[in-house]
């Protein structure tokens, strides 16, 4: 082992000259100072900076640091932005030490020294000082004590901690000016491994960018392009919650996307503006970070859902000055913060999302621009067509009327006259329905919003209700009537994912003799006797309220049907019509 000392100082003393000027300095004035080449200080700090894994790297530096001063226990604190230590990597305590001892130290005492006087610090005893106030319980028991701060690029990025010097002794000033010595070539490591961590994360970007420019190509849904956004978020930042919250009616934002620690208790949250931690970065504008996400004095409504988190961000998903929504991270308490190297191309990234948003619009407009020019191409066909045969066909049967003796024959066709008459009264409302009137919500008619509350019930229900419409939907409803159907429906399915525990629901509205019969029937468990029945007293209030009725019955075969019928206006009171929200 002798013999193989000065070959490695050597070969160590070979990489001398691809040192910083500064840090090779230091080498020669410890080398000088000790007596000789100090061969052991030069191999830690080339061993340093071999590693490129920050997390790597400062374990090795507080390695190389217990080594150097021949210290029981070592430890490194790195220092957050709200100047209490945001990282602890402690040697020399093992796994059941540390889980008996409990959280790590966050900057108080005599660590909290070093951060606020960044200095050398060498203490015999470490009770004797002013800022000591002693050790948790099962903390093994400690003296002497040595601290300097690590600098990158002039700036305090934390502390080294060495304590209990072997064999009872003190610190001396060689250890110390050997620890700073490494100090500064952690300095040199730490900046070179954020530069190789920004690199990755600049490649893992492009990378991830590159996918959702390719999900934004014509037939990707817009849906599918904001989840693959979401995931790509939390794994690039090693998030364990990712959350997309929607601008949503009046000044709220509702939750559309959730994947991670108890994803479930946000899914679906309407949360306001004010008061959420989202609705704050939708104000500002920009990316905030938050270091305690479930303490965070922005977030005062909503339900309890932050346990056990603590660093989060949120970046508002803008295009131009539009702000589509808002991308959410947070990761589990006790994990480093969000820094602003790791979110800057957050904001970029959360752009592409509001993009997909923008690009998803605009392909429904064009889609439903196609449906309304086919359906006035088939209201024209019906009206040039099928109307002016069937009124030829009716002209002819009237004057065949003359012609028949028989008084049933004659009844017959003239039953046939009558029903040809009431055909092109069915089809003239038809094609009053295909042809588009108004703008905007008014231009959606009934049958496509009873579509879309069935699709969006299938996220809370877990699955998809059959829906079955029959009659003059879109021409023979009023608006008034519209809205409490729209409304009866959204409440019957909400009980039934709330309440039935069922696996399937049919959804019916017919139109038929001037009446409006709504049925949602479900295979769940039924309504208890001793159930809140407000919500059912609502409903039946508003057929009530429009000379209708409501009634909820359990079929032999298990579970509930709930009907709710209103009578319909007569001909010639205004059609459907439904007004802007």
């Amino acid at each position: 082992m002798g013999d193989e000392r000065p070959g490695r100082a050597e070969g160590a003393q070979s990489h001398l000259g691809a040192l910083p000027d500064d840090l090779q300095e230091r080498l020669s004035t410890v080398g000088r100072g000790a007596g000789g080449p100090a061969s052991l200080l030069l191999e830690a700090v080339l061993s340093v900076g071999r590693e490129l894994e920050l997390s790597q790297v400062l374990r090795r530096i507080v390695e190389a640091a217990v080594v150097l001063v021949d210290a029981e226990y070592g430890a490194l604190g790195v220092i957050g932005e709200d100047r209490r230590l945001s990282q602890f990597v402690p040697v020399g305590i093992s796994e059941e030490q540390a889980h008996s001892i409990g959280p790590l130290p966050a900057g108080h005492g005599i660590l909290g020294e070093l951060i606020r006087h960044p200095a050398p610090l060498r203490l015999a005893e470490l009770g004797q000082h002013r800022a000591s106030y002693g050790f948790p319980p099962h903390h093994p028991p400690m003296h002497s004590f040595l601290g300097v701060p690590i600098r990158v690029r002039d700036k305090v990025f934390g502390n080294l901690y060495l304590t209990e010097k072997r064999g009872g002794r003190e610190f001396d000033a060689e250890d110390e000016t050997v620890l700073s010595t490494l100090a500064v070539a952690a300095g040199v490591a730490i900046e070179n491994a954020r530069l190789y961590e920004d690199a990755r994360y600049r490649q893992r970007w492009l990378e991830a960018n590159g996918e959702i420019v390719a999900g934004l190509l014509p037939g990707a849904e817009g849906t599918d392009v904001l989840k693959m956004i979401v995931d790509h978020a939390v794994r690039i930042l090693s998030a364990d919650l990712g959350v997309l919250a929607l601008p949503a009616d009046g000044d709220n934002l509702s939750v559309a996307l959730a994947v991670g620690v108890d994803a479930e208790a946000h899914r679906g949250l309407v949360l306001p503006r004010h008061g959420s931690f989202v609705g704050a970065a939708l104000t500002a504008r920009s990316p905030l970070i938050s270091l305690d996400v479930e303490h965070d004095p922005r977030i005062t409504t909503g339900p309890p859902r932050w346990t056990g988190l603590g660093p989060a961000v949120a970046v508002p998903m803008m295009t131009g000055e539009q702000v589509r929504g808002v991308l959410l991270l947070a990761r589990l308490h006790g994990r480093s913060p969000f820094t602003e190297p790791e979110t800057a191309p957050l904001l970029m990234f959360a752009g592409q999302g509001a993009l997909a948003m923008e690009i998803a619009d605009q392909r429904q407009d064009a889609e439903q621009l196609t449906l309304l020019r086919d359906h006035e191409r088939i209201a024209r066909d019906l009206h040039d067509l099928a109307i002016q045969r069937l009124f030829a066909t009716g002209m002819t049967l009237q004057s065949a009327l003359r012609f028949v003796d028989h008084p049933e024959a004659g009844e017959r066709l003239l039953r046939a006259v009558d029903d040809l008459d009431e055909t092109i009264k069915i089809i003239r409302s038809t094609i009053f329905g295909l042809r588009p009137h108004g703008s905007g919500r008014a231009a959606q008619r009934l049958r496509v919003r009873m579509t879309d509350s069935v699709e969006r019930a299938a996220d809370t229900l877990g699955f998809t209700p059959s829906l079955r419409m029959e009659g003059l939907i879109d021409t023979e409803v009023t608006a008034d009537a519209a809205e409490h159907v729209l409304a009866v429906l959204g409440e019957a399915l909400s009980n039934t994912a709330q309440h039935a525990h069922a696996s399937a629901a049919d959804v019916s509205l017919t139109v038929r003799d001037r009446r409006l019969t709504l049925t949602v029937k479900d295979n769940g468990v039924g309504i208890p006797e001793a159930g809140r029945r407000s919500g059912l007293r609502n409903l039946a209030k508003r057929a009530e309220s429009m000379g209708g009725e409501m009634s909820v019955e359990a079929p032999a075969e298990g579970g509930s049907r709930l009907v709710w019928c209103v009578p319909l206006p007569p001909d010639g009171a205004p059609a459907h019509r439904t007004p802007p929200s």
